[in-house]
């Protein structure tokens, strides 16, 4: 090793010592712990990562201020080059790593006391930046793929973003030591946010990297129809020994739960077991628990025992890179211009940016054209439109909004300007005049008897709220999508 490289890697030691100190120890850990320090090639340095999704959220995280970092300590602009190094030994570190008798011997610590508890053996059981061992144990063989968990649902091809990191960051760091910090968790949101994608990812990881861990994934529904059945066939031991013996519980849709009593109480038994055996567990529904009706108020308690994170619709920044994954992945050839205008009319979440993308390809294969700006918009026109539901009456929109506030339907349509009333009745009448096909006079009329200018005046005032307030939009999502549940009911 020449002079010049050892002295750049002393200046990468230093660097990361100093990240080390910024960062939370769980931040550090997820995201520089498998990082790994390669060579110096004049004024670059090359570092190892595990997978092209590390490379990529490191560079969109932490790049500026590692290279600021390195520039600080050298004098010298140095370039970082990653390289993604999959199912290899680890290189070797970074020269003189002063730091790494404190980073190593935690992680081989825990990794060795999880083993000795539970027989689990996960990534973090060679230290951080140490040796690959000569005598070590052989490769582990790849397991079968978990018969209930889709392989396909990994943190690697989980696109981050800001309406999602925290959920994101909190799954992955309870898959690396599951039934320590985060547990239970709850991670609630719309439909097509990722819940089940997290969820499952979390399954596939702690699978895979951990021996002799048993991982149990279900719907609610799954677990309630279970349940049933072993009750009329008289094998309520066998389900019970199957839930309450898992060392990661997984249930997905906890909201499927309301109004079953006799299912409620059986998971909060279940829970209580697994919570007091140090097992974790990881639910997912599609809003908070808190607005959960019919759900028994003890097994409420258990579920917001925990950390609690919600997934909000994705950023167009989010959008686009979720749409431009799938087209990479895919091996498509498709124009910037396109993908943005999908971004720009497919805000509601990613289920539906799939489903356009799916709709796109289908129509190029089958009449065997290349996909152009003018096709994508000609093609998606009907899922650009979002045409709006005729069955939807004001009517059902003011009840729930004023159920939603805890208001009386009389009270919206009343008189009454105090903020309390005033705001939810903008909201409501901004959720009309966007999901129904009213006029501005007749949504005024049915509120009270109201001008056409106050209605358009309520909805300006929401749109400039949503610019300024983020927990805005959650909201009125949430709101719409219980009115378009009750109206397709009916």
């Amino acid at each position: 090793m020449s002079n010049t490289e050892s002295g750049y890697g002393i200046f990468w030691t230093e660097a990361m010592n100093q990240l080390e100190d910024e960062l939370s120890e769980q931040e550090f850990a997820m995201w520089f712990n498998r990082m790994q320090y390669v060579r110096t090639d004049d004024s670059r340095i090359v570092v190892a990562v595990p997978s092209s999704f590390y490379r990529d959220q490191v560079k969109q995280r932490y790049l500026p201020s590692i290279e600021q970092k390195l520039y600080e300590l050298s004098g010298t602009k140095l370039a970082i080059e990653f390289e993604v190094r999959k199912n290899e030994a680890p290189p070797q570190p970074a020269p003189d790593r002063t730091r790494s008798a404190t980073a190593g011997p935690t992680a081989a610590s825990g990794s060795a006391s999880s083993t000795s508890s539970g027989g689990r053996s996960g990534a973090g059981a060679r230290a951080p930046g140490g040796t690959a061992e000569d005598d070590g144990p052989a490769p582990r063989k790849p397991k079968r793929p978990h018969e209930n968990l889709n392989r396909d649902y990994t943190f690697e091809s989980f696109v981050i973003g800001q309406n999602n990191s925290f959920a994101a960051n909190a799954a992955m760091a309870i898959s690396k030591n599951p039934g320590t910090a985060y547990n239970p968790c709850l991670v609630y949101g719309g439909v097509g946010l990722g819940k089940t994608h997290l969820l499952q990812a979390i399954g596939n990881t702690v699978y895979n990297e951990m021996d002799n861990v048993k991982v149990v994934y279900v719907t609610a529904e799954s677990f309630t129809n279970e349940f049933i059945m072993a009750i009329r066939e008289k094998k309520t031991h066998q389900f019970k020994a199957k839930y309450r013996y898992a060392d990661v519980l997984l249930i997905d849709d906890i909201h499927f739960l309301q109004k079953k009593s006799e299912t409620q109480e059986e998971l909060f038994h279940t829970f209580n077991a697994l919570y007091d055996a140090n097992k974790q567990m990881v639910f997912t529904c599609d809003r908070p628990v808190s607005e959960l009706r019919d759900l028994a108020d003890r097994l409420r308690s258990r579920f917001e025992r925990g950390l609690n994170v919600d997934l909000q619709p994705p950023s167009y920044e989010t959008r686009y890179a979720i749409l431009k994954k799938k087209i990479d992945a895919a091996g498509l050839a498709i124009p910037e211009e396109a993908v943005s205008l999908i971004c720009n009319n497919v805000t509601t979440n990613v289920r539906d940016l799939e489903a356009a993308l799916t709709k796109l390809v289908a129509y190029a294969e089958l009449v065997n054209k290349d996909i152009t700006i003018e096709i994508t918009r000609q093609q998606l026109k009907d899922v650009f439109a979002s045409p709006k539901q005729t069955n939807i009456t004001i009517d059902t929109i003011q009840r729930t909004v004023a159920d939603y506030f805890n208001l009386s339907n009389q009270e919206l349509k009343s008189k009454k300007r105090t903020r309390v009333v005033a705001f939810p009745r903008q909201l409501a009448m901004h959720i009309t005049r966007e999901i129904t096909e009213y006029s501005t006079t007749e949504i005024g009329l049915e509120f009270g008897g109201r001008d056409h200018t106050t209605v358009m005046h309520a909805c300006q005032r929401i749109d400039a709220r949503m610019r300024t307030d983020p927990t805005l939009e959650p909201t009125l999502q949430y709101l719409i999508r219980t009115i378009k549940d009750q109206s397709a009911q009916r």
